[in-house]
């Protein structure tokens, strides 16, 4: 199963909620989501300053169609009721989804369905509207992936938090994202990926991967992009401007698949036609074409439509 969540989220840009300068600049840069942050980014004296700002900022706008999300803190601290009743009471109209960190089990996002519907209701918004974002950063949530994914129809993705999930794991490195030292065949992060977008697929969730914390080395960050984009995860967090553009384009087809992915669903489409001679597959130049190449083409044209790409060549049927 594909995404049926239609937002694109190739980059999305996590800005401290305490910060009303880099919240200012995160609006104008090339993102295809913002979280303003109130967990990590945020300082425990901030935070209630950091709800305000977050408050004061959603309802200004300015954000175009980026996603808007806020992150609050996980349900075993003192302020994530505080987080979502402040944010979403005040500003749900002008806010796309919830991200919770550090989900351990479906119980997790239970309530937090349960308290955004409370508020909905007492705000008069729509309810169900506000959707969810799950990171995924321990082991335990690891393991309850797909309860978690199942938890609520607001999921809209599942989130693989880097650092915290090293530590949950006791992986001997202290740089987020890279392969720890004398682990030399193979990939220490492919189950987890894997995990996490098998059961965003099964429920028609996005997969995103986390930060990468180095925020200077591009090429580290270009490396460790492709590794999960040719999983086939929807997107990546940014930390920094300059990692924008590199993650845009990993996370988006080159123009020659997005055009032979094109040609592809048209050629398909006109051979299964009475026109085409409602064949079952067909020859696309030297390729031959069936039901599976329209499905992977689609995922490619999903991609390439979802960043706006435009096509540079047409395919034309044969004639007769």
């Amino acid at each position: 199963m594909t995404s049926t969540i239609s937002r694109p989220r190739r980059s999305t840009l996590a800005v401290p909620g305490s910060s009303q300068k880099m919240i200012d600049k995160a609006r104008g840069l090339a993102v295809d989501a913002i979280f303003l942050d109130l967990e990590d980014a945020c300082a425990p004296a901030a935070k209630p300053d950091g709800r305000r700002t977050i408050v004061s900022s959603l309802n200004e706008g300015g954000f175009e169609d980026k996603v808007r999300v806020v992150r609050v803190n996980d349900w075993t601290t003192p302020w994530t009721y505080r987080d979502v009743v402040d944010v979403v009471g005040n500003a749900g109209s002008n806010l796309d989804c919830v991200m919770l960190p550090k989900v351990q089990g479906p119980d997790h996002i239970k309530a937090l369905d349960l308290l955004l519907t409370q508020i909905e209701k007492s705000e008069g918004l729509e309810v169900g509207r506000i959707g969810i974002e799950v990171q995924i950063e321990t082991a335990q949530g690891l393991l309850a992936l797909d309860a978690i994914a199942q938890a609520s129809p607001r999921i809209e993705t599942l989130i693989f938090g880097p650092a915290d999930f090293m530590a949950s794991i006791q992986m001997k490195s202290l740089v987020v994202g890279e392969q720890p030292v004398g682990y030399d065949v193979g990939d220490a992060y492919h189950h987890i990926l894997m995990s996490i977008l098998m059961a965003a697929r099964a429920h028609g969730k996005h997969a995103i991967d986390g930060p990468y914390l180095a925020i200077k080395d591009l090429d580290g960050l270009e490396r460790v992009a492709k590794r999960s984009a040719a999983l086939g995860f929807d997107g990546k967090w940014v930390l920094h401007p300059s990692q924008v553009d590199t993650i845009n384009n990993t996370f988006s087809p080159n123009q020659g698949d997005f055009d032979h992915a094109e040609n592809i669903l048209d050629a398909y489409e006109w051979c299964t036609s009475v026109s085409g001679g409602a064949r079952g597959a067909a020859m696309l130049g030297d390729e031959m074409i069936d039901e599976a190449s329209r499905k992977m083409a689609l995922v490619v044209s999903g991609k390439g439509r979802a960043a706006a790409m435009t096509r540079t060549s047409l395919w034309q049927p044969p004639e007769n």
